[in-house]
C-alpha cells in the first residue's frame, strides 16, 4: 500500500478542560503554530494512530446549522474565506466547549486542529490528545519524568475531507467511534450525521471477505470453514440487532492472523464503517451459490460441492445433483 503524502498547511493547538460538574474551559493559542519538523512529526503520528484504529464512524454534516454550527464555520473559512485558520480554530473551541457541557462529557486534553493536504484531498483534522508521563535522561545521565502527548489513547479525533464535502460526496467525515460518553459529544461537535446503509455496507463486507479468502489461496475446506464462520457471526449479529464493530470482525472470523484480514477490511478509499447491523439477506453468498441461465435457476450450499451432493465436471461442463428428494424425482418423471 502506497504511503499518502501529508502536507500541513495550517496548525493550531489549544487545550480543553472539563471534569465533573464544572463547565468546560479552554486555553487558547492566539496565532497558528509554526509548521516545523516537530509539528510535522506530531501530525504524522496523529494520522498514523487514526489510520490504525479500525473502529470508525462515517457520515456527513447535518443540515441544521443552527443546532450544529461547525458546517457554517467551515464554509466561512474554506468557501467565503471570512475566517482565517486561527479564528476558525477558536470558534471551533467555543462549539466544542458547548457540546462537552451539554453532553456532560468528562474530557480534557490538547486539541490539535490542522488542515492537511493528503495527496489531492484537502482535509480538516480535529483531535483531543491526552498526556502521559514518560522517562527521559538528562545530560548528566539522570532519569527524570517528562510529559508527552499520548496518541495511543486518542479519546476523540475526526477528519473532514473538505474536497469530498465540496464535491457533494455521500460521506466525507470520519471519526473514532470511542466508548462511553466520548463519541456522542464529539460527533455532535462535528455536526455529523452518520450515513451507514446496512445493506450496502454488508455487501461490501461480504465481497471483501470473499476476496480475502481467494487471495489467501486456502484449500476449499479451509476457505469454506472461514466463510461459514463469517456467516455464522454476521447472522448472529443480524438476528440480535447488534451493531458490528470492524475491529472485532477479524478476531472472530480469522483468529489465526486477524491483522491480515483487518488490513483488507480497512483498506481502500471507501473503508467499511462500524456500527451497522449486518443485513442477513446480504450474507447468504458467504455460504450459498446462486445462479441463473436462460432456462434454469439454481441455488445450493458451498458445502454440497465437498459432500458430493453437487458435482461440477469441468470436462463436460455439467453440474450433477445427487440425492434428489422423492417429490422432485416424481415431478421430473411426470414431465
Amino acid at each position: 500500500m502506497s504511503q499518502v503524502q501529508h502536507t500541513i498547511t495550517h496548525l493550531v493547538v489549544h487545550k480543553l478542560h472539563r471534569s465533573g460538574e464544572s463547565p468546560a474551559s479552554a486555553e487558547l493559542r492566539e496565532a497558528a503554530c509554526r509548521v516545523d519538523d516537530a509539528a510535522v512529526r506530531m501530525v504524522e503520528r496523529l494520522c498514523s494512530h487514526f489510520a490504525d484504529r479500525s473502529s470508525k464512524g462515517y457520515g456527513r454534516f447535518e443540515d441544521d446549522e443552527e443546532a450544529f454550527p461547525l458546517p457554517r464555520l467551515v464554509r466561512e473559512h474554506v468557501v467565503d474565506k471570512g475566517l482565517d485558520f486561527a479564528a476558525l480554530s477558536k470558534r471551533m473551541m467555543d462549539v466544542m466547549r458547548l457540546c462537552a457541557d451539554e453532553e456532560g462529557a468528562d474530557i480534557s486534553g490538547y486539541v490539535v486542529v490542522a488542515r492537511i493536504m493528503e495527496g489531492s484531498s484537502d482535509c480538516l483534522w480535529v483531535a483531543v490528545v491526552g498526556e502521559a508521563v514518560g522517562s527521559a535522561v538528562t545530560g548528566a545521565f539522570d532519569v527524570i519524568d517528562c510529559l508527552h502527548l499520548d496518541f495511543s489513547a486518542l479519546p476523540a479525533a475526526g477528519r473532514i475531507d473538505l474536497s469530498g464535502w465540496q464535491r457533494g460526496d455521500e460521506r466525507y467525515i470520519s471519526f473514532l467511534k470511542g466508548r462511553g460518553d466520548v463519541a456522542p459529544w464529539f460527533k455532535r461537535f462535528l455536526g455529523c450525521s452518520d450515513i451507514v446503509i446496512a445493506l450496502k455496507e454488508t455487501k461490501k463486507l461480504v465481497q471483501r471477505l470473499s476476496d480475502f479468502a481467494e487471495t489467501q489461496r486456502l484449500d476449499p475446506p479451509a476457505r469454506d470453514a472461514m466463510l461459514e464462520r463469517a456467516h455464522g457471526y454476521l447472522d448472529e449479529l443480524g438476528e440480535s440487532g447488534s451493531p458490528l464493530a470492524i475491529d472485532e470482525v477479524a478476531r472472530k472470523i480469522w483468529p489465526e492472523q486477524p491483522e491480515r484480514l483487518d488490513a483488507v477490511l480497512t483498506a481502500g478509499e471507501a473503508p467499511l464503517a462500524s456500527g451497522f447491523v449486518p443485513d442477513r439477506r446480504a450474507i447468504r453468498p458467504l455460504v450459498r451459490f446462486r445462479a441463473a441461465g436462460e432456462q434454469w435457476k439454481l441455488e445450493f450450499d458451498r458445502s454440497s460441492l465437498h459432500s458430493g451432493a453437487v458435482h461440477y465436471d469441468r470436462a463436460s461442463d455439467t453440474l450433477v445433483l445427487s440425492g434428489l428428494p422423492e417429490y422432485l424425482k416424481k415431478m421430473l418423471q411426470d414431465e
